[in-house]
């Protein structure tokens, strides 16, 4: 009892509560530590597509409330450190006696950092400089306080404080390589990375755990890779390389990659670097890394031009369900990337599809591909349309025994299917009932005393389960988890009307009819309406075609096949023009002059008087502005459009639309036209003008703006019901006159005056403004008056030579109901309430 005492300073007290907390507080606390950094560890995934941190933790930006911890088991840490200080401390006339309790504090601090509460554990460090100077863990305090700082993004101040300590204190082995390596992700931190490659050749010459060692020497390469310099990143590489097997594998395999990368493929031995990747790969040991050696060996053979190598050994990455999304991502934006340059468009945006989704959303990275993504929509969906309508166009020109020749090959192949599907459905069935047998759930049933059941829970039975999944995959396809699951694509409107869906058709067909090939002739398009449609659908889509590989993304070959082929196509008057001028420009492009030469002549003498010979005759006119143009024409119908002559923006837009048809201008002159009848006509005529926009012009800018339109706007515009008229609820009304088939001179004249006497009225500042109601009435408004009492004796505060000028009858309305009347027209509901 007299050793328990902390108030005594004597020997056997001091011994005492020094081997009780260094033996029972401070080791279990110890190990709670280490258990939870081995925690942290296991949890952490390196980035290793760029520059690892010197230290392993992930630091997370959720708030922890006072008493909460991330992880138990840092908190149990915590939890002896604070016991072994409480019971434990002997604290005598100012000092410190027992020797473990610096220890204790550091202990303290380290638990609070790893929970990343880091302001807590900076405390704890400050406390142990501040109260035991002569501590021998005084270098560490000094080291872990540091990191605590960088954690905290001081860093300049730690890089000062850890140099001081360097040049004051004569630190060995593994303090050494702490402060130096810390001091290295100061400097990383502040992009100094010329400096930090020196603190890390320190940290990994001293350092006694060869884990941090190979960190070190891996990170090395990594910067010498990011200044530049491969030599001595190659070198670093080596280094960890030699470490084999006494440092983790990943950061072996990787240096042996990060090498391959460094390759150089004019000048180096290529037959050496295969047998490297090969051998790599064949290495049992490295299974779990396969991942990242087939995206290698992808990258190698890219760039050695072996791209048939390349995409075989991009998609076995793929296969091996990597962890690593940023490995995943790039494998499928090359594979996207080599179909956009093979044109191969559909293909790539279902490979980038495929990136975006293995990247995070609003991240750079994302918002690089999805710009690539958005501008393959226009070709992906015009391609559909083009390659659905020529597969059922290819079956109309059939003759009736090529058509049954065609459908009945086609019906074998699907009873061959079919009992391909049998014969694994049997063999399902066969492992069902083993599984069953072996089923743990059926055992329990029978050691129970229940006798044996005959079948299992459906998804109990993995093998089942495998099936199902396969057989919904091979009649549906890979399909997300949402509403409409069934349609195979909602983001593409009418991509063909008429088209024929083999795959629907099956699904929907009944045994007889699956493999009854005259089920198929008679799916096939047989009225001449509903063919001139599917020709009119793909002719419109080489078009566009043509255009996009033409404008967009310079593949002119392809873009001059496609409109040689439209106009092959006997199609409509209104693309042969266009197309022949888009296709004089493209034999321009790629110098066959001569036929440039043809196609400029077939233009001025079948077509003297368009737009397109006035410019072939007059090449100069290009430079200079064309009044005649489509962007002119348009910018001048604006013009009218905000001077409120929405009648003739109405019929110059039809007038132009026809005129442009298929450029790029016609739906911006559709979405004019659209708007000034919602103006005019009001919300009945503006819904059905956005509808048809939004489904013709789909992809777009404008189609897209139609679609927000109708999903979001026109709900919101759809109530017709008038608001009630109060002071309380409004404090904005207008009082309006109404010109029925009036003069616009008789109208203008009338809001001069008004202006005039409007300017001059005492007491009040109200403007006026005129508004188009409909084709026959125009009103001219009076804005700024705050109550319904002032507006309906809006002419008594008129002076007797004011009232002469304003003689017009007017009504009184709110804001809110005024433009309820201009969406719906329904002045005269709103009149006929007697509100007036």
């Amino acid at each position: 009892m007299a050793s328990c005492s902390r108030k005594k300073d004597k020997f056997i007290n001091r011994n005492f509560h020094a081997v009780t907390a260094e033996f029972n507080s401070l080791y279990n606390g110890f190990v709670a530590l280490d258990e939870g950094k081995k925690n942290l560890n296991d949890a952490y995934f390196d980035n290793y597509w760029e520059v690892l941190p010197i230290e392993r933790m992930q630091v997370f930006e959720d708030i922890v409330l006072p008493g909460q911890s991330k992880n138990e088991k840092f908190t149990r840490a915590e939890e002896k450190a604070t016991k072994a200080i409480q019971k434990h401390s002997m604290n005598i006339g100012g000092k410190e006696k027992n020797p473990q309790i610096d220890e204790a504090y550091l202990l303290l601090g380290k638990a609070r950092y790893f929970d990343q509460r880091f302001i807590p554990a900076l405390e704890a460090f400050n406390y142990i400089l501040y109260k035991y100077p002569a501590s021998d863990k005084i270098n560490q305090a000094k080291i872990w306080r540091e990191k605590a700082n960088i954690r905290l993004d001081n860093n300049e101040l730690a890089i000062k404080n850890l140099k001081r300590l360097l040049k004051q204190e004569k630190l060995e082995n593994q303090d050494l390589a702490d402060a130096t390596s810390i001091l290295a992700q100061a400097y990383l931190n502040t992009k100094s990375i010329d400096s930090a490659i020196i603190q890390l050749e320190i940290a990994s010459n001293f350092t006694k755990n060869n884990d941090e060692r190979g960190r070190y020497r891996f990170i090395q390469g990594q910067l010498y890779n990011e200044l530049g310099y491969k030599d001595s990143a190659n070198i670093a590489f080596d280094k960890v390389i030699e470490l084999n097997r006494k440092t983790p594998r990943i950061y072996l395999i990787t240096a042996h990659l990060e090498k391959i990368k460094n390759f150089d493929y004019e000048n180096g031995n290529k037959l050496e670097a295969t047998e490297l990747l090969t051998e790599l790969e064949e290495n049992r040991e490295n299974r779990p890394f396969l991942d990242k050696i087939y995206h290698q060996f992808g990258n190698f053979y890219l760039n050695n031009n072996s791209d048939s190598l390349a995409v075989a050994y991009y998609n076995r990455s793929l296969r091996t369900n990597s962890r690593d999304k940023i490995l995943k991502a790039k494998n499928y934006e090359t594979l996207g990337d080599m179909n956009f340059d093979a044109s191969f468009y559909a293909e790539a945006g279902k490979y980038y599809d495929s990136t975006m989704a293995n990247f995070d959303l609003n991240s750079k990275p994302y918002r690089v591909i999805k710009r690539k993504r958005d501008n393959l929509e226009d070709v992906i969906y015009y391609e559909a349309i083009a390659k659905t309508n020529d597969s059922i166009l290819s079956l109309v020109n059939l003759s009736e025994p090529e058509r049954i020749a065609y459908f009945e090959a086609f019906v074998e192949s699907l009873k061959a299917k079919a009992e391909e599907e049998k014969e694994k459905a049997e063999i399902a069935d066969r492992n069902s009932g083993l599984a069953t047998v072996n089923n743990p759930i059926n055992n329990q049933i029978q050691r129970a005393g229940v006798p044996n059941q005959p079948t299992v829970f459906y998804f109990y039975n993995p093998t089942t389960v495998a099936y199902g999944k396969n057989e919904f995959i091979k009649i549906w396809g890979d399909r997300p988890l949402e509403d409409n699951w069934r349609w195979s694509s909602k983001n593409i409107v009418g991509v063909v009307d008429n088209a024929i869906s083999t795959d629907n058709l099956i699904t929907s067909a009944s045994d007889e009819e699956k493999f009854d090939p005259q089920f198929y002739i008679s799916k096939i398009p047989s009225e001449e309406k509903e063919i001139d449609s599917i020709y009119k659908d793909r002719n419109y889509a080489y078009y566009q075609l043509g255009l996009i590989y033409k404008e967009k993304f310079k593949e002119y070959e392809l873009a001059k096949d496609k409109l040689q082929n439209l106009l092959k196509s006997n199609p409509e008057e209104r693309l042969i023009l266009p197309s022949k001028y888009n296709l004089f420009k493209i034999y321009e492009l790629l110098g066959e002059n001569d036929e440039a030469t043809i196609a400029k002549n077939d233009i001025i003498s079948r077509y003297p008087e368009s737009r397109y010979a006035n410019i072939l005759e007059n090449p100069d006119l290009v430079s200079e502005k064309d009044e005649n143009s489509p962007e002119s024409l348009y910018e001048a119908l604006y013009i009218k459009y905000e001077n409120q002559e929405y009648a003739e923006v109405i019929s110059k837009s039809e007038e132009h639309i026809n005129t442009f048809d298929g450029e790029p201008i016609v739906p911006k002159f559709e979405l004019l036209k659209a708007t000034s009848l919602g103006r005019l006509n009001g919300y009945e005529a503006y819904a059905k003008a956005i509808n048809n926009l939004a489904v013709t012009y789909a992809n777009t800018p404008e189609g897209k703006q139609a679609q927000n339109i109708e999903s979001n706007i026109l709900p919101k515009l759809a109530n017709k019901d008038f608001a009630e008229e109060n002071d309380s609820i409004s404090n904005n009304y207008k009082v309006v006159f109404k010109f029925n088939n009036a003069e616009p001179e008789k109208i203008n004249d009338f809001k001069s005056a008004l202006d005039k006497v409007l300017e001059n009225m005492r007491y009040y500042k109200l403007t006026a403004s005129k508004d188009v109601y409909n084709a026959t009435t125009t009103f001219v408004i009076v804005h700024g008056i705050k109550t319904g009492t002032v507006a309906k004796t809006f002419d008594q505060l008129l002076t007797k030579e004011d009232k002469k000028k304003i003689k017009a009858p007017y009504f009184v309305v709110t804001s809110t109901n005024y433009q309820i009347i201009q969406i719906h027209k329904n002045l005269d509901a709103y009149l006929n309430l007697n509100n007036n």
